[in-house]
């Protein structure tokens, strides 16, 4: 099995509210072609890299992938009834979460940072089954993540 990888960025993360879904998130768990430095070398992520072959069966929202904390949400078969709805799109994996504020303390917290702005980033936790090395004899290699083989959770992060 590959090893479990982390990325934590600035992707779009919003607190909305409607009548259909109450209080939610919204936002991109991962963005395609965004070159980040990430310690020795860059990565980016490839378009299409999540695609119908990625595992997306049973994945949970948490915060900072504090995998000890009840999930504030989880996508089962990304069915209608889960409350975190996972959607490929062209430029990476859109995501809404639905948060019962009502009666969950961390959900209320969280809800309330990402609205006034103190929580902006969301990251992923996740394994690779294709990578592409470029410029391997730089100082600075590029990692092109061709496809992601399996998402275990996407976490709001204050970095």
């Amino acid at each position: 099995m590959p090893d479990r990888e982390i990325r934590m960025l600035n992707f779009e993360i919003r607190a909305e509210e409607n009548q259909e879904h109450g209080t939610h998130l919204v936002g991109m768990a991962i963005v395609y072609g965004q070159v980040i430095q990430y310690g020795w070398r860059r990565e980016v992520i490839d378009a299409g890299a999540v695609d119908s072959k990625t595992d997306l069966k049973d994945v949970r929202f948490l915060i900072g992938h504090n995998t000890s904390m009840v999930p504030l949400a989880r996508s089962r078969n990304n069915n209608a009834n889960s409350t975190m709805q996972l959607k490929p799109v062209e430029n990476g994996l859109e995501i809404r979460v639905d948060l019962d504020t009502e009666n969950n303390q961390d959900a209320r917290t969280l809800y309330s940072a990402v609205k006034r702005g103190d929580i902006t980033g969301m990251s992923f936790m996740f394994t690779v089954d294709k990578s592409i090395w470029e410029e391997e004899d730089s100082d600075n290699p590029l990692r092109r993540i061709a496809h992601i083989d399996k998402v275990f959770d996407v976490s709001a992060g204050a970095f």
